[in-house]
């Protein structure tokens, strides 16, 4: 699974997919691009194949700048997230098959906890507190928001110019 950060002049954003709703697996969801590892495959290798067979961002435009720890799923699956950074200007092309549309977040929205919602989610015997991010008309939740929680938890304290109310952090030094 590739978590791209788009080094924008002006500041950093995340590009998510939203999945085609006709997917057997988590249909219409925000999800980052990505899929299966393939036998002989690395992450790194498994989540640029993905990217560029699901929205057309090939290898050139991207930057690996390492992992985020891997991220259990409620179905069952172990996500190993490969973040990088991605150059802007490169053209997409979506797989109609997989992807309904991409879209980007600005890296500032997703790290300011205002834009947090929590909420309680049954999980066995138990609960288990998760956090979606609305987003406009779209609402980030589940996996795609637990990772973005590990990658705002381990940025902690990053700088991020005009505070809650600002929608684009200080460019990238």
């Amino acid at each position: 699974m590739l978590v791209p950060v788009v080094d924008h002049a002006d500041g950093l954003a995340i590009l998510l997919t939203e999945r085609a709703a006709d997917l057997r697996n988590h249909p219409g969801q925000i999800a980052f691009p990505g899929g299966r590892v393939e036998a002989g495959e690395s992450p790194v290798d498994a989540a640029l194949r993905e990217t560029e067979e699901e929205i057309g961002l090939g290898r050139a435009h991207v930057e690996v700048l390492g992992y985020l720890p891997d991220h259990l799923v409620i179905s069952g699956f172990r996500v190993t997230p490969v973040v990088a950074f991605v150059r802007p200007g490169a053209l997409l092309r979506l797989d109609p098959v997989e992807v309904a549309a991409t879209f980007e977040v600005p890296l500032a929205y997703v790290l300011d906890p205002g834009n947090h919602r929590s909420r309680m989610r049954p999980l066995g015997d138990g609960h288990v507190e998760v956090f979606d991010i609305p987003f406009g008309k779209r609402n980030i939740w589940g996996a795609t928001a637990g990772m973005l929680m590990t990658l705002c938890a381990l940025l902690g304290d990053a700088p991020v110019e005009g505070g809650a109310d600002s929608a684009t952090p200080a460019p990238r030094t």
